[in-house]
C-alpha cells in the first residue's frame, strides 16, 4: 500500500478509536445521571451502548483500515502477517491519541471538564485474569471468524462478545490498551486509574502472546490473506484503482466478488 493509503487507514483507525472512547466513557457518564446509584442497571446500560456502538463502528471505518482500534489486536494481525510491522508502528499511535480524543470529546459533551484524571482504582490479581481471558476470548472471536470465512460476522460478533464480557469479567472487559490509556482521562464510571493502567496492559499483552498460541493450534495453517481480513477486510482493489487510476466503481466490484469481502456477506 502507498503512502496516501496508509494516510487513510490512520486516519480512519484514529476517528474509529475516538468514537469508540467517547462511546464507553460517554455512554457510563450517562448510566451514572440517568440511574444513579444502581450500579448494575449502569453496567447495563454502558454494556448494551457498548456492543452496539462497537459493531457500528467497525462497520463504519473497517472497510478502510480493518477496523482494529487496539494495538493488542493489530500486533496479533502482524504476527500472522496480515499487517506489516510498519504498518503496526503507524497504527498504534493512533489508535492511542484517537481513544484520548473520545475521552476529551465525552468529558466535554456531557459539560465536564475536558480532562479529568481518573481515580478508579481497579488493579489486582483477580483483574489481571480477567483482562487476560478477555483478550483472548476477543482474538479468539476475531481470527476463528476470518479463519473460516465469516468475516463479514465479525462487527456483530466482537460487539456481543464485549458486551457480554463486561458482566462475565471482573474487569469489565477492557481488552485494549489504546482504552485503557483513553479511560484515565476521565474520572467518571469508566474511567481506571493511572497506576492501575500498567496491571490492564500488562494482562492485555499477555492475553495477545497466548491468543497467538491458541490460534495456531485451533486453526493451523492461517494464511495471511486470511489474516488481513481482520476484523473487517479492507478495500484493497479500490486502493489499488484509485492509485491507477480506475474508476471507484471498479474497486467496489472487486471487493464484492472477493470471497469473504464485507459486501459479498
Amino acid at each position: 500500500m502507498g503512502d496516501a493509503a496508509l494516510w487513510r487507514r490512520l486516519a480512519a483507525e484514529f476517528l474509529g478509536s475516538a468514537f469508540l472512547a467517547a462511546l464507553v466513557i460517554g455512554s457510563g457518564i450517562a448510566a451514572q445521571r440517568l440511574s444513579p446509584g444502581d450500579t448494575g442497571l449502569e453496567l447495563l446500560e454502558n454494556a448494551v451502548a457498548t456492543a452496539a456502538g462497537l459493531a457500528a463502528i467497525i462497520l463504519m471505518f473497517g472497510p478502510v483500515s480493518g477496523g482494529h482500534f487496539n494495538p493488542v489486536v493489530s500486533f496479533v494481525d502482524a504476527a500472522f502477517r496480515g499487517l506489516s510491522w510498519r504498518d503496526v508502528a503507524a497504527y498504534v499511535p493512533a489508535q492511542v491519541a484517537g481513544c484520548v480524543a473520545g475521552a476529551i470529546a465525552a468529558n466535554l459533551m456531557f459539560a465536564l471538564p475536558a480532562v479529568t484524571i481518573s481515580v478508579k482504582h481497579r488493579a489486582s490479581g483477580a483483574h489481571f485474569l480477567a483482562e487476560v481471558i478477555a483478550t483472548v476470548g476477543l482474538l479468539l472471536v476475531i481470527f476463528a471468524l476470518a479463519r473460516s470465512g465469516r468475516a463479514s460476522a465479525t462487527p456483530a460478533a466482537v460487539g456481543a462478545y464485549i458486551g457480554a464480557a463486561y458482566f462475565f469479567t471482573s474487569s469489565a472487559s477492557f481488552a485494549n490498551p489504546a482504552i485503557t490509556i483513553g479511560r484515565m482521562f476521565s474520572d467518571t464510571f469508566a474511567g481506571i486509574a493511572p497506576s492501575s493502567a500498567p496491571v490492564y496492559i500488562g494482562a492485555q499483552v499477555v492475553g495477545g502472546m497466548v491468543a497467538i498460541g491458541l490460534v495456531r493450534a485451533l486453526y493451523p495453517g492461517v494464511t495471511p490473506a486470511e489474516a488481513a481480513e481482520v476484523t473487517v477486510p479492507r478495500d484493497h482493489a479500490a486502493d489499488a484503482a484509485r492509485r491507477a487510476g480506475a474508476p471507484a466503481s471498479d474497486g467496489r466490484a472487486a471487493a464484492v466478488s472477493r470471497p469473504g469481502s464485507t459486501a459479498n456477506g
